[in-house]
Parts: structure tokens; C-alpha cells; sequence
């Protein structure tokens, strides 16, 4: 890959010289979804799949960007002065908003950089492929100027560009996940304090398998922002009876003695959704470190069915690839994974089963939606890095 990466350098920006490589992963989410931006836990882990940049620094205040995945977009050019969300900057908004972010941290980005990137995540699938941009870019920029902040800091400042600067109102979850990524480790993460611990995810005799969808969706033009809304909405209304600060404090007991108290059965739902899921990836952790794999699975299953039902963020496409895969031998769980809308699917699937399970998956999917399913068998790896 590193030879891939100077190569094309050379070819876009004239010579690879003072080049460095790097990279940051896409990551999973195993449960726990819609409720990092309601104070509760979540439980993704970071993937070997990512996205590779080649990059070195500039004695100017310019940013050139070149994509290997869109290479019908050419070089974009920005300053690091003045930045501003631009439709027509693309997917160069997403670096463009950390180095913006930095200078709001108190860490001004004055030289710009000459960046040239290649992702292996499919774009839309709901891995992340933002996300890992944002990490990659702030590490980036760490190693080039020497700014003292931690990988921590690296997956705050990119959920900062992401809610300031792109207007995404996402939560911590997929930039955590991919700083602070371990290999064979999947990460309990408390949305609300930032605690968190590393828990094993070893699958013996089982593999993780992630099913796209191919349906693409933005999250900025979704209905993302709509269902935040709803639960802030909701928690505000609880908050008149209880002393709450986010929905992640109730257990779900709790949640059915005062859920009288939101004034909307819609925002009920999302509520719902958002207290049970959060008890839920709590049970499931549990489960992991008794080694009940069964438990994990069925928690799985039922976290997808609350997406479905409650927070309605599934739809058609999603559903079909969940339903059939339930149907398959040797799946022990599965369910969608990230927003929504669209995105992919995650199953732990039994290691012989796997070609079958892609098999009837992806036959019975095309056969109901008309077009094709993409599968992915992923492994756990580790955060971001430099390749030397």
C-alpha cells in the first residue's frame, strides 16, 4: 500500500519527497446505537479496514487535497486561513473542519499540507469513512507540528469539526472508537463521561461479518438531526419530573414510571429506544465477560428490532439483510449498525457458515431490493498510526 500511496503522490503533486504515510481505521459498532448523543454507552470497536493517506507539510498556508476515490474531483485547494464549509469543497470538508477545529482548540494550523488519501471502507456504508478522515487528519497534524494533545483529544476535536464546522449533530461514538482503537478489543464506552474500558472481543470459531447495503445516505440530509431532536425534546419534558441529565440515567423501570411525563407518543418511542438500548449494550458487555456469545447475540437481535420499531431508522434495505441473516445457520446475532438510513448490517456468523451465509444473503437481498448487497469479513485492529 505504501508503494501505491508515493506512487500516485508523485503522479498528482510532481515529487514524493518528505512524504509520510499514515492511517486510521473505519470502525463497528457491536450495540449500543442512537444512544452516544443521550448520555449512554456504546460498544464499537475499531476495524484493519481505514483509510491510508500520504501527506507532507507545506512552507505555505495552502492545503492541497487529492482523493484516489475521487480522482474525477482532481486536486481541491483550500488556505488554512478563513476556512468555511463549501458544498462544492466536498469531501475535503471533513479535513478542512479539524484543522479549522485545532485553531478553535487553541492549536492554530499555520502551513498547509499536500494530502492525498485512499479508503478502503466503502463510501455510505456506515463504517465510519468521516470519521476515520477526521482522525487520520488530526494525527496528521499532530505529528507534523508537535501539538500536545492526546488521541482523545483527536476524537473530540473531529466530532467538533463534525457539529460546527459540517453541521452533522453526531456524538462521540465513531471518533472515539477509531482513536482509540485496540486490536481484538471492542470498547465500552460511557457517552456521558468519557470513562470507558477495553473488553476482548475474541470470536473463537466465529467471524464478524458486515453486509452493505449499498443504499446511499447523507447524515447531514437525513433524519438524523430529527431524531436528536425528538430525544432532547423528550428528556426535557422527563427532566419536569425526574432529576435527569440525559436519557442514559434511566434504567428501564425508571423510564416506565415517568415516561408519561413526554407528550408525544412519537417521542416516546425514540426515548424508549434510547433507555432500553443503553441497559441493553450494558447487559451485553456482561454477557461478553461470561463468554454467553448466545446472550451477545440475542441482545444484537433485539437492539435491531428497537431500531426498527421504536426509533424507525432501519427501513426497507437494512431490515431484508437483518431478516434474512436471522434466518441463517450459524448466526448467533444480528442487527444494523450506525445511523441508519441506509448504511450496513453486522452479524457474528459461525467461520464455515460464512460462504453460505453471503450466499443466501445476498441472493434472497438482490432477489427483494434489485440490486446487490456488498459483504465484508472484517477483523479487530488497532487506532491510528504512521506506516513506516
Amino acid at each position: 500500500m505504501k508503494e501505491i500511496l508515493l506512487k500516485k503522490f508523485e503522479e498528482v503533486f510532481g515529487s514524493s519527497h518528505d512524504v509520510q504515510i499514515y492511517f486510521a481505521p473505519g470502525r463497528v459498532n457491536m450495540i449500543g446505537e442512537h444512544t452516544d448523543y443521550n448520555g449512554g454507552h456504546v460498544f464499537p470497536c475499531a476495524l484493519t479496514i481505514g483509510t491510508y493517506a500520504a501527506a507532507r507539510v507545506r512552507e505555505d498556508d495552502i492545503c492541497r487535497f487529492y482523493s484516489m476515490n475521487f480522482e474525477e474531483l482532481g486536486i481541491l485547494e483550500s488556505s488554512v486561513s478563513g476556512l468555511k464549509y463549501e458544498k462544492e469543497a466536498d469531501w475535503t470538508n471533513y479535513p478542512k473542519g479539524v484543522i479549522w477545529a485545532f485553531g478553535e482548540k487553541g492549536h492554530p494550523v499555520l502551513r498547509g499540507m499536500d494530502l492525498l488519501l485512499f479508503g478502503n471502507i466503502p463510501n455510505g456504508s456506515g463504517l465510519s469513512s468521516s470519521a476515520s478522515v477526521e482522525v487520520l487528519t488530526g494525527y496528521i497534524l499532530r505529528d507534523f507540528f508537535g501539538y500536545r494533545v492526546t488521541n482523545q483529544d483527536l476524537a473530540l476535536y473531529g466530532q467538533y469539526a463534525e457539529n460546527h464546522f459540517n453541521g452533522v449533530n453526531c456524538g462521540i461514538m465513531d471518533q472515539f472508537s477509531i482513536a482509540m482503537g485496540k486490536k481484538n478489543h471492542a470498547i465500552f464506552l460511557d457517552t456521558a463521561d468519557l470513562s470507558y474500558e477495553y473488553a476482548p472481543l475474541v470470536l473463537e470459531g466465529y467471524k464478524i461479518v458486515i453486509s452493505g447495503s449499498n443504499k446511499k445516505r447523507g447524515l447531514g440530509d437525513s433524519k438524523y438531526n430529527e431524531r436528536r431532536s425528538e430525544c432532547e425534546t423528550a428528556l426535557s419534558e422527563l427532566q419536569q419530573v425526574i432529576g435527569i441529565k440525559s436519557l442514559g440515567d434511566l434504567t428501564e423501570e425508571m423510564f416506565e414510571t415517568y415516561k408519561s411525563a413526554i407528550k408525544d407518543e412519537i417521542r416516546i418511542k425514540r426515548a424508549k429506544h434510547a433507555v432500553y438500548e443503553n441497559q441493553r449494550t450494558i447487559r451485553a458487555v456482561d454477557a461478553l465477560k461470561k463468554n454467553n456469545l448466545t446472550e451477545f447475540g440475542k441482545l444484537m437481535n433485539e437492539s435491531h428490532i428497537s431500531l426498527r420499531d421504536d426509533y424507525e431508522v432501519t427501513g426497507l434495505e437494512l431490515d431484508t439483510l437483518v431478516e434474512e441473516a436471522w434466518k441463517q445457520e450459524g448466526v448467533i446475532g444480528s442487527r444494523m449498525t450506525g445511523a441508519g438510513f441506509g448504511g450496513c448490517t453486522v452479524s457474528i456468523v459461525k467461520e464455515e457458515a460464512v460462504d453460505s451465509f453471503i450466499q443466501n444473503v445476498g441472493t434472497a437481498y438482490k432477489e427483494k431490493i434489485g440490486y446487490a448487497a456488498d459483504f465484508y469479513v472484517v477483523e479487530i485492529g488497532d487506532g491510528p498510526c504512521i506506516l513506516s
